[in-house]
């Protein structure tokens, strides 16, 4: 077979797979990646890119592989535009976690949310206790979305952002 053919045939087999891995994973993980996280994504990297190129280390077979990855992510975030059903295979739905106060233990456990990470979503918010949530949803990006019932609190979707250190403050 064409090396060439062989590599994009390599390049869409692991996209699928890592598709299909990140996915069952669930997305609690996506929002909230930590170094042991980071260790895996790079650890990942390095043993697909082998499964990817096979026995091919040329620039050209580089282009080839990562211009497939694109490609394919290109059309099924088109596909996922157009077709509900796809959509709803490929994303995950957003999942109430609280309403009205009331927790739902067995979707925060089935997340493997705990109490601690719960807390700490709804203190970022302005909101001391369970009890003053109105809705607390886990979004499809991972993030949690808290709506309180005071209305002189704000409404909001608090995302962590992270100060990157550079290299003026090594000084």
């Amino acid at each position: 077979m064409n090396e060439y053919l062989d590599i994009i045939l390599r390049s869409l087999a692991v996209y699928v797979f890592m598709l299909v891995a990140i996915r069952l994973t669930g997305k609690k993980e996506l929002s909230q990646l930590n170094t042991t996280d980071v260790v895996l994504i790079l650890l990942i990297s390095n043993a697909v890119q082998n499964a990817m190129v096979g026995s091919n280390t040329s620039l050209l077979g580089g282009l080839v592989a990562a211009a497939v990855l694109f490609t394919l992510n290109y059309l099924l975030k088109k596909l996922m535009f157009k077709n509900e059903r796809f959509r709803n295979l490929i994303t995950e739905k957003p999942e109430i976690l609280i309403h009205n106060g009331n927790l739902d233990f067995a979707k925060l456990s089935k997340l493997g949310i705990t109490n601690e990470e719960l807390r700490e979503a709804i203190r970022e918010h302005g909101i001391e206790k369970y009890k003053d949530v109105k809705l607390a949803i886990m979004e499809a990006d991972g993030n949690i979305s808290i709506i309180s019932g005071n209305e002189n609190l704000k409404q909001t979707q608090y995302k962590r952002k992270r100060r990157h250190k550079s290299l003026s403050d090594l000084n």
